[in-house]
């Protein structure tokens, strides 16, 4: 009987997110106000402390420590960007041995850059002179397999099937932050490198300043 209510749940998760990815497709252009990628980042470590207090999430500048803690300001779907950074970090536990450590890190780059070991990436290409926004769920796990990171947005794929059904995944849930980021109008890659961890980092335009005040 467990095994078939696991199922069920996994079942009608697998139907929501179709469902949201459907809606995405439809509804391109998202609600844009003012969301500070800081605070959903803070929020979202909290919740996955509360789900998983076993495991170590924590919060961290794009720039490093000598950086600091400032808002990191986009216009967008708020709700939205919060399910962005949720998945990712429920995908970093996932797919993480219980003692790899994963960090979630907000910050600004002066214009975008291209990463030696993007495996990865969907969504658009951004200007090299223009300031962006970076959120970024890294972890030093076992890294995406060269085989599979290419297809890791790819809706309904898997690198390890077995897994995804063990912990109730619907499959859907890079396809979901890929879909959120392109209707932004920002970019999302995975950098992988086999053995010594993952990283995806989603890219957001900023916007102008008197439109974010």
């Amino acid at each position: 009987m467990a095994r078939i209510e696991s199922e069920a749940a996994r079942m009608g998760l697998l139907v929501e997110d179709l469902l949201l990815l459907a809606r995405l497709d439809r509804q391109r252009e998202p609600q844009r106000r003012p969301v500070d990628l800081l605070a959903i980042a803070a929020d979202t470590i909290r919740d996955a402390h509360a789900r998983r207090p076993d495991r170590p999430v924590r919060l961290a500048s794009f720039g490093g420590d000598q950086c600091g803690f400032e808002p990191v300001t986009v216009l967008g779907d708020e709700h939205r960007l919060r399910q962005v950074a949720t998945n990712l970090v429920a995908n970093a536990l996932q797919h993480t041995p219980s003692q790899a450590d994963i960090t979630v890190r907000v910050g600004r780059l002066g214009g975008y850059r291209p990463h030696r070991f993007t495996a990865a990436a969907v969504g658009e290409d951004l200007p090299r002179r223009v300031p962006v926004a970076v959120l970024e769920v890294a972890d030093n796990g076992p890294g995406v397999p060269t085989e599979h990171a290419g297809r890791i947005f790819e809706r309904l794929y898997r690198a390890d099937p077995s897994r995804a059904r063990r912990n109730g995944g619907s499959g859907l849930g890079l396809s979901i932050v890929a879909a959120i980021v392109s209707s932004h109008g920002g970019r999302v890659e995975l950098e992988t490198r086999p053995g010594q961890g993952s990283a995806f980092r989603v890219l957001l335009p900023t916007g102008s300043q008197s439109a974010l005040s």
